[in-house]
C-alpha cells in the first residue's frame, strides 16, 4: 500500500482563504499547493499531478468550472473540490455534472472541508466495503 502523503493543488484567488486550508490540510498530513487562478491551476494540474484539486468557482483570467472542463480531457483527474460563496442550486447540479465529487458554500468549518478531503480520497473500494459492513450490521 501507498503511504506517501496525498498531494492537493488549491485553486483560489483569496490569498487568506488559500493560506488557511493549506496550513489545516498541512498539519492533516497532506502536500498541498497553492495557485491564485484556474490557468496557473492547469499549469500545476499538468506538472503535479495531484490526487485531490479543490477549487474557487469565481477567480479571475479562469474560474473553476473551466478548470473542471479541463479535467475532463484527462485520462485520470484528480478528485475535485469546488469551494464558493455562491448560493445558486444550479452552480452545484452543473459543478456536479462536471465531475466535482463535493460542493461547499462559504464559509465552511474546516472539519466539514477536512472530511471532505478524506471522503474524496478514500479509494472507492473502501467505500463499497464500509457500505457493505454498515448494511451487515444489526
Amino acid at each position: 500500500m501507498d503511504e506517501s502523503p496525498k498531494t492537493i493543488l488549491i485553486i483560489d484567488d483569496d490569498r487568506e482563504i488559500a493560506s488557511t486550508i493549506q496550513t489545516v490540510l498541512t498539519h492533516s498530513g497532506y502536500r498541498v499547493f497553492l495557485a491564485n487562478n484556474g490557468v496557473e491551476g492547469q499549469k500545476q494540474i499538468e506538472a503535479l499531478h495531484p490526487d485531490l484539486v479543490i477549487t474557487d468557482m469565481m477567480m479571475p483570467r479562469m474560474g473553476g468550472f473551466p478548470v473542471l472542463e479541463f479535467l475532463k480531457t484527462l485520462t485520470d483527474p484528480p478528485k475535485v473540490i469546488m469551494i464558493t460563496a455562491n448560493e445558486g442550486s444550479r452552480h452545484k447540479a452543473y459543478a456536479e455534472m462536471l465531475g466535482a465529487v463535493d460542493y461547499l458554500r462559504k464559509p465552511f468549518p474546516m472539519e466539514m472541508l477536512l472530511d471532505a478531503v478524506s471522503k474524496a480520497l478514500t479509494p472507492t473500494e473502501a467505500k463499497a466495503t464500509k457500505k457493505a459492513a454498515k448494511k451487515k450490521a444489526p
